[in-house]
């Protein structure tokens, strides 16, 4: 009995370790979203300090409903063995069903394999789904192109968002330096670039020992610059909760409502990596560290962005920025820098699961 409850204790803490070190792998590009959402939600300005409150709304239900319930608690579920991504996903269809161009079912095959192959009952949904996808070569072929294609738009995506990130980080210091010309900017963002690039060779444990701490910093900093913004300006954005500021927002809004959701979208970038690092780090670990540190954090650091604005509509542009008290301006955009580079990690999970794709579909 003792041996159980200290291999209990010991599991207990392995998870806060790998969910402490998640942070500095995983979260880095959902932390640094509130840089730069509401500038592109309202690129124009803000006509209407309704607007911002179903801005606000419209965040945090797509912040609800894609990070948290569809992969914390769905799509990290559907892994390969512990193999996150859209290559795994397709992996484990294969050894289920005969969809790839390339038999991976040889009886040859079953003997060395580590993976299990789960048997359906024949009337089940999941039977008639693999016998539909069997039947025609076409769907197979269209199943592996959209693999691709959702493999290439998440290499991409951790290709071009850290421009954005970056940029929107280093962008911070013509708050307190307004006369400073974007060329300096731009240069101090490259130098960040190729300095924290070329730490990328101390692998996945080491780099995420080394941002963890931060990334928990800048999550709490957020949280609770949002808490006082909220108090200080207008504690009436708590409405956004309510899904009727949705609806209020794009029925005034139309087209130009509807088209700022691309803005907000940008909340959400970076939710991929969830499912994608899961070869670093156990489901538990990530779902822990999400619901425990960064869906609160987020919520708070937007509602307070919005408290802001719903005075202040005239500084859309750098609202995270012109948002944070005087005191503590420094210490945050320091912390902001770091931040937008602590999950570039992310490209180079995605090769890795592309790498480990030939030897999962074969086995």
């Amino acid at each position: 009995m003792k041996g159980v409850k200290q291999r209990e204790k010991f599991s207990a803490i392995l998870l806060l370790r790998l969910a402490f070190q998640s942070l500095g792998v995983v979260y880095g590009d959902l932390g640094t979203s509130p840089l730069y959402v509401f500038y592109n939600t309202f690129p124009h300005g803000i006509d209407d300090p309704e607007d911002v409150i179903g801005a606000l709304s419209l965040i945090i239900y797509s912040l609800t409903l894609i990070p948290l319930l569809k992969y914390v608690f769905i799509v990290c579920r559907a892994n390969d063995n512990g193999q996150g991504g859209t290559f795994a996903l397709y992996s484990l269809l294969c050894r289920h069903a005969k969809v790839k161009t390339i038999p991976n079912q040889h009886r040859t095959d079953e003997e060395p394999t580590t993976y299990s192959r789960t048997t359906f009952h024949e009337h089940s949904f999941a039977a008639k789904t693999k016998k539909w996808l069997e039947a025609d070569a076409f769907r197979r072929n269209s199943l592996l192109m959209l693999v691709l294609i959702g493999t290439c738009m998440v290499i991409g995506d951790g290709i071009l968002t850290p421009a954005i990130s970056v940029l929107s980080a280093s962008g911070g210091i013509k708050v307190d330096h307004p006369k400073m010309r974007n060329d300096v900017v731009v240069l101090m963002a490259v130098f960040i670039l190729v300095g924290l690039f070329s730490m990328q060779h101390y692998g996945t444990d080491k780099v995420g020992w080394l941002f963890a701490p931060i990334v928990l910093i800048w999550f709490i900093m957020i949280g609770c610059i949002g808490i006082f913004n909220i108090y200080k300006y207008d504690s009436s954005v708590l409405k956004a909760f309510s899904l009727l500021y949705i609806y209020r927002y794009l029925k005034t809004g139309k087209k130009k409502g509807w088209t700022s959701i691309g803005g907000i979208m940008l909340s959400i970038t970076g939710t991929e990596a969830l499912f994608a690092d899961l070869a670093h780090f156990p489901v538990s670990a990530i779902q822990l560290a999400f619901t425990v540190v960064v869906f609160p954090c987020l919520l708070l650091a937007y509602s307070g962005q919005a408290a802001y604005l719903m005075e202040n509509r005239d500084h859309v542009q750098d609202a995270f920025y012109r948002s944070i008290p005087d005191k503590v301006y420094w210490p945050v955009f320091i912390i902001a820098l770091w931040i937008a580079e602590a999950w570039h990690r992310r490209p180079e999970c995605v090769i890795y699961c592309t790498t480990c794709f030939h030897n999962n579909t074969m086995h």
